[in-house]
């Protein structure tokens, strides 16, 4: 009965040394098929390239830029002195490249899909000529913009001849200093074609007997003196003087769009509202003071026959007539006419 018993305990001893050799075996291949997979590595592909410009010269020293979904970060390397570049050990993926020199527009490649072990010549076109955009800033000051406003108007001629330097035909003219509002007036007042038309008027005003200067050449010449008086006070007083204390602007601006009744109140309501320095409408203080004191004026020099109120009155009343009309004639018909005006619309 022993010697059984050790047999059946050699024959349990040996049937579990062989289970232990089994699963070692078997442990030892999974882990063999673990190392060693049956699927090889892809083979890394190269990507090489040559960078030229529009006439075909190699550029060197250009920046090429390999990106891709799988790098960490791009690849960057620069073309040698023949233009060419060469990425090396590049894993088969989609990539693009960049390239970018001095003096050039950057080019981006379209999708290059490389295959393992492929010998990728990527075709670059030529780098064109980066486009140059320069900002020039060049600042004016509001005296300096009026200035070579003025000196446009003053060459505004009717037919060429007649002085026609107080219409703007610029609706954002900028505003005159004082100096100009001057320069102006006396622009028109010792003008030559104003004083050929003062002695226009000073004849029809002869040939009128009024006012009561005697006839002949004497007569002729004080009533020369006191048309020229007249128009020289009113533009010294209602186009500089007050223009520059009150800050308003002496100038008819032409409106040249809009309805006919809408230019046609434009026109009449010159002598009366005007463009401050500020751009906004306001009262006319200046061309009705310029009126004002003219009229007062004339009652220095005029014969006394002629003097008092209704010299006073008569003389503003036509200043401000004549004003009205030669505002619809401005609005209507002289900016047909006048030279140098359809430079400026």
């Amino acid at each position: 009965m022993k010697k059984i018993c050790i047999v059946d305990r050699r024959a349990w001893l040996f049937f579990v040394l062989f289970l232990c050799l089994c699963g070692s075996r078997k442990s030892t291949a999974q882990e063999q098929s673990t190392l060693l997979p049956n699927a090889p590595t892809p083979e890394p592909g190269i990507i090489v390239g040559t960078v030229v410009d529009i006439n075909g010269d190699a550029v060197p020293g250009a920046t090429v830029v390999l990106e891709g979904p799988t790098l960490k970060s791009p690849r960057t390397l620069v073309s040698n002195d023949n233009g060419f570049f060469e990425f090396n050990g590049v894993e088969p993926e989609t990539y693009h490249v960049k390239i970018s020199a001095q003096g050039f527009a950057e080019w981006t490649s379209p999708d290059l899909a490389l295959k393992p072990g492929q010998y990728a010549i990527l075709t670059v076109p030529r780098l064109q000529i980066a486009t140059a955009f320069i900002s020039v800033t060049v600042g004016y000051s509001a005296k300096e913009i009026a200035t070579q406003q003025v000196k446009l108007e003053e060459k505004q001629r009717i037919f060429g001849i007649i002085p026609n330097f107080y219409v703007s035909y610029d609706q954002n003219a900028a505003p005159l200093t004082a100096k100009l509002k001057f320069r102006l007036a006396a622009k028109v007042a010792f003008d030559p074609i104003t004083f050929i038309g003062v002695g226009i008027a000073a004849g029809a005003e002869q040939a009128g007997d009024h006012p009561n200067y005697p006839q002949g050449w004497k007569g002729f010449g004080e009533r020369y003196g006191a048309a020229y008086t007249n128009g020289f006070t009113d533009i010294m007083i209602g186009g500089a003087i007050l223009p520059s204390l009150l800050h308003q602007d002496p100038r008819y601006f032409y409106q040249g769009t809009g309805t006919t009744k809408s230019r046609v109140l434009h026109a009449v309501s010159n002598p009366f509202i005007c463009r401050g320095d500020n751009g906004r409408l306001q009262p006319n203080y200046s061309t009705i003071g310029g009126d004002l004191g003219s009229a007062a004026i004339a009652n220095a020099y005029y014969p006394a026959s002629n003097r008092g109120l209704g010299l006073f009155f008569g003389n503003f009343l036509i200043e401000t007539g004549q004003r009205a009309a030669a505002s619809l004639a401005q609005e209507f018909i002289l900016n047909r006419v006048t030279h140098r005006a359809r430079n400026q619309k």
